[in-house]
This record gives structure tokens, C-alpha cells and sequence, in this order.
């Protein structure tokens, strides 16, 4: 049976032209719905689309409805489906407004709002930071001194950590109100200390078909501070470890919590020093930061295939065997204006280049680009080794001895 589903955004962020094309590859009659004009789209989506329609925005919800209503008359639709973040609640409402499976606008705000998801899984006795909602720089301070230091100061929703600040005392806390001035609604929290993970998932109808756990180093928020870092994303073979399983049962307890039933999910935790695993916060779309390539690469699997079997037909056919640790590691040029020349490459390919199985930097000649704007910055390379340390000793190889210099 053909399912006829509408992809919102299907050519932006990067990988939703993937996503896009699995839908098409498990049979799925795809209707794009986006603010770009067609010929703007990358050749894997526009290939993958039966039809497309151009808005003039996505994010005026009720003019989003009524274009679909009348574009779509007479058309059939099971699916309505949205991997980017800022688009989440407008398919939510697109959902709701056509008596579609999947989050609606209530369960859809639990997955955006950072406080209120936090306030659903307390009720559930699932370990959270102490946190407080704030709109005014007065409750800002109240929550501050009942959270004390060291605190994190973050939009109630968002993505990654743009205007995340992590605070050592009241003079940090002032300038980054400041700084923050411009958005309307800020979660006060408890920093915790320790290791980052992520926890990644297929899901169909409530059953979690396939998962992933992927270790930053650093944290998020230290890359985000320090341009000098190339930052460091491990999607690891052994999610059974007792360290990392801590995780994984945490993440699992969260999802059945707020009633995920069919798509991908990306969650972050922290692995304190105590062995604690400590929630961070979860959203229900796709990972960024190339995240599900390295899930590939793990496994030798098309995970964007797989979350469009998920959701069309409820089930995963893929073998899942995740057989290597995978890094990804994204580089940052020094300097300003283009890149000049790229330095370590051909000594590193020398020693480990049949461990290094995807290359994308930015060529000489061309603009750096802004590290706090794109994930991968001037570039990202992807290494998988079976054994974690060697993957850890070539991954930190790459980031130290490959420079790339612009000017």
C-alpha cells in the first residue's frame, strides 16, 4: 500500500534531503512542503518529491494549514513529517488539523519546551538538573539564588547550545542576561558535571527498533566557547557497557514517558563522576552535527531509510549490527577571510587512511565559514576503527595534526 506523506522542509537543514529520499526509496508517495523555490532544492530531494509546494512562510502555522487544505483537496494524506527543529509544532498542527498519527501540538511542545519536558519526567521520578522557567531578569535571579552556581542559562526552546551559557558566579550570570536579552523565555538549571552522550532512536509505534549512543568530547557548550577546539563526536559500538547502559535505560524511560511512538529521537544525558545518569533534554527529530551519518558508518545501515520505514510501515528491515566506533571530527580553520592551505593531511591519510572513510573540508580558495553558525565548521572527517581506543587515539590524530589556515 502506497503511503502519501508530506515532508515539511524536505532540502533544508543538510540532511533532510536524506531523509527526503528515504521516504521515496520505502515506496512513500512524498509531498514537499517548503519556503524555497523548487529549483533551490538539492537534486536528492527534488528527485524524491511527487509534488512540492512553495509557502511564502513556515511558520505561520494557520496559513500554513490552509495553503496544505487547499493544495492537497481531493488528495490523500497519512503522514505529515518535520526532522527540523523550529518546524516541529507547524506539523504538529498540521497533524491535528488532518487527524494524523504522530506528536501533536501538546505532546509536540513537550518535546520543545525544555521545562516542560523536565516538569513531565520529575512526575516520573527521572532524574533531572534542578530548573526553573524565567521571563523576567527578577525570577532569573530568584531561580539563580534557589539553583545556586554553577548554573546554565539557555532558551526554553531551542537547538544545540546557541545562547547556552554556563555560569560560575553573579557577575558571569549579569553579562550573560544581557546577552540573552533578545529571547523571551530562559530555563535557569543546575550545571551537572561529567561526561556528555547522546542517546539516538528508530522507533515504530512505541518500540524502539534501533538505538545509538554518541559521546562528545568536549561538551557541546566548551566547543561552542572555544573556536581553537575541533570538536569530537564518537557514535560507539558498545552501548551495553555498564557506564554506558546507565544511558540507555535512562533514555528509554524518557521516551515512554512522553509517549514517543514512531520516528527518530535525539536525546543528550551526563554520566556524573558518581556513575549517575543524569537527563538533559530530548528532542523528537533527527540528530544534527552528521550525527546520523556516523550512525551509518556504525553499522553499515541507511539510518534515513530506516526512520522512513519506521514511520510508513512500522517495522525496520535493516540487519542492525553496529560493529565499529565512529568519530566524527569537525574542523575549525585559524584565521579569517579563505582558506590558504591545509596542512597534516596527506602524513595522516599516510598512516591511517584506510580508517578515515569520509572527507569534506573546505577547499583552499574558498570562505571559512562561522563554526558558531554550521556544525562542521570548515570541514568534517569521519573515522571507525572496532576497537574504541585506537578510534580515540586516530580521532584526536586528526584533530590535532590536520590545520587548515585561512587569511
Amino acid at each position: 500500500m502506497t503511503v502519501h506523506v508530506l515532508m515539511l522542509s524536505p532540502g533544508f537543514p543538510g540532511d533532510m534531503p536524506h531523509f527526503t529520499r528515504g521516504l521515496a526509496e520505502v515506496g512513500a508517495r512524498v509531498y514537499g512542503l517548503g519556503d524555497q523555490p523548487l529549483a533551490a532544492l538539492p537534486a536528492e530531494a527534488r528527485e524524491a518529491l511527487s509534488d512540492y509546494r512553495q509557502v511564502r512562510s513556515l511558520w505561520d502555522a494557520d496559513a500554513v494549514v490552509d495553503e496544505v487544505r487547499g493544495w492537497l483537496r481531493g488528495r490523500e494524506l497519512d503522514r505529515a513529517e518535520c526532522l527540523w527543529e523550529p518546524g516541529m509544532e507547524v506539523v504538529a498542527r498540521i497533524r491535528e488539523a488532518f487527524g494524523l498519527p504522530g506528536l501533536g501540538v501538546e505532546a509536540s511542545v513537550a518535546f520543545r519546551d525544555k521545562e516542560r519536558m523536565k516538569q513531565v519526567l520529575d512526575a516520573a521520578g527521572i532524574r533531572t538538573p534542578r530548573h526553573a522557567r524565567a521571563t523576567t531578569e527578577q525570577e532569573c535571579r530568584e531561580a539563580a539564588e534557589r539553583i545556586g552556581y554553577p548554573l546554565i542559562l539557555k532558551p526554553i526552546a531551542g537547538a544545540g547550545s546557541a545562547d547556552t551559557y554556563h555560569l560560575q558566579s553573579e557577575d558571569e550570570f549579569d553579562k550573560a542576561l544581557r546577552l540573552l536579552g533578545h529571547v523571551p523565555e530562559v530555563s535557569v538549571e543546575e550545571y551537572i558535571d561529567g561526561e556528555e552522550y547522546t542517546f539516538d532512536t528508530l522507533s515504530a509505534n512505541g518500540e524502539i527498533l534501533f538505538h545509538n549512543v554518541s559521546w562528545y568530547r568536549p561538551k557541546p557548550l566548551v566547543m561552542r566557547q572555544n573556536s581553537w577546539i575541533s570538536p569530537i563526536s564518537i557514535a560507539l559500538a558498545d552501548t551495553a557497557a555498564p557506564e554506558i547502559q546507565i544511558g540507555v535505560d535512562l533514555g528509554r524511560k524518557v521516551i515512554e514517558t512522553l509517549g514517543f511512538e514512531s520516528g527518530i529521537t535525539h536525546m543528550e544525558w551526563f554520566r556524573t563522576p558518581a556513575g549517575e545518569a543524569v537527563f538533559g533534554e530530548i528532542g523528537g527529530r533527527a540528530p544534527g552535527g552528521r550525527l546520523v551519518h556516523a550512525m551509518n558508518y556504525s553499522a553499515d545501515m541507511d539510518v534515513f531509510t530506516g526512520w522512513a520505514e519506521a514511520v510508513c510501515h512500522g517495522r525496520l528491515t535493516q540487519k542492525v549490527e553496529k560493529r565499529y566506533n565512529v568519530a566524527m571530527i569537525f574542523k575549525r580553520a585559524e584565521g579569517t577571510g579563505s582558506i590558504q592551505r591545509i596542512e597534516g593531511l596527506e602524513g595522516l591519510l599516510a598512516r591511517y587512511g584506510e580508517h578515515i572513510v569520509q572527507l569534506d573540508l573546505v577547499p583552499v580558495g574558498e570562505p571559512r565559514r562561522d563554526y558558531r553558525q554550521v556544525v562542521e565548521g570548515d570541514g568534517w572527517i569521519v573515522v571507525r576503527h572496532p576497537d574504541l581506543a585506537r578510534t580515540i587515539e586516530i580521532a584526536d590524530h586528526v584533530a590535532t595534526d590536520l590545520r587548515m589556515f585561512a587569511g
